[in-house]
């Protein structure tokens, strides 16, 4: 279910700013709206009345007493702007806290300021075409409207909303982080050496040793050095992942209602006793 949140303002961009904190934060909003004279419906020389709601006509959940409506509009008169937003039930105060955060303007204090200066409420400045007591129409006139000189008793009934929400139930934290271990290993290398003798010998000479020949002999020596190398490989994997069910639960709670009792004391016709919670 949502209601209509109403603040006043003095200047338009402490209105814009609000509105965009409104809808910046998480209260889910709708039909966020600034009114000020240019707004449809509305007029300088009439307040609102149940017949001419004035611009509250396009404000869905308006339903303000008169007085209210009238300081509202009060304002808009004197230069002020006017923030209407539907909210749920559930967040009426996160938007009202949103609100006053933004410079809004207490209504009653400034209302009080007003009558200190001479402001009659209205009853003067309803405009040609309505007598005093349209003027002051209940607010109820939004809701199908009411005969002048009635006394409305409103029949209230709750009806118990539920919604969900999330919550933290814990969770799991996998961190990685690499170690070092010592690791040994044997391998064999081989060494080349060059070893050069003289060693005595008593032969006559052949063909073969090419007696009288210079020469050069060169002999190179090779060894094995051992070489390093890492190869990286995935051995193991570690997932993390999470799974959702669902459950139901049993809500249990009360919601109240408004009843009327009615006591006839048998006058004659015409007493004026009318209930309309017997329709």
């Amino acid at each position: 279910m949502s209601r209509t949140i109403t603040a006043l303002f003095d200047e338009r961009q402490d209105a814009d700013a609000a509105k965009a904190r409104l809808e910046q934060s998480n209260v889910q909003a709708s039909h966020v709206s600034i009114h000020d004279k240019s707004s449809a419906g509305y007029s300088d020389a009439a307040y609102s009345t149940g017949k001419e709601p004035g611009f509250w006509g396009s404000v869905k959940h308006a339903f303000l007493p008169e007085e209210d409506r009238h300081t509202y509009e009060e304002g808009i008169r004197r230069g002020g702007y006017v923030l209407t937003a539907d909210v749920s039930e559930d967040q009426i105060d996160d938007a009202v806290r949103v609100l006053e955060e933004s410079n809004s303007i207490d209504i009653d204090d400034r209302s009080k300021q007003w009558r200190e200066q001479g402001w009659a409420y209205g009853l003067t400045d309803a405009g040609p075409g309505y007598t005093a007591s349209e003027a002051q129409a209940p607010a109820t006139a939004y809701a199908g409207g009411t005969s002048e000189g009635e006394q409305v008793i409103p029949i209230v009934e709750e009806e118990l909303v539920v919604g969900k929400r999330e919550v933290d139930r814990g969770g799991a934290r996998v961190r990685s982080y690499v170690t070092e271990t010592p690791v040994h290993e044997q391998v064999r290398l081989r060494e080349e050496r060059i070893d050069v003798q003289r060693r005595a010998v008593d032969r006559p000479v052949t063909d073969a040793d090419d007696a009288f020949r210079e020469r050069t002999i060169d002999v190179t020596a090779t060894g094995e050095e051992a070489v390093v190398r890492k190869d990286a490989r995935v051995v193991e994997e570690v997932v993390v992942s999470k799974t959702a069910d669902t459950r139901v639960q049993d809500i249990d709670d009360t919601v109240r209602r408004t009843d009327v009792e009615i006591e006839d004391d048998t006058r004659p016709a015409g007493s004026g006793i009318h209930d309309d919670s017997r329709r």
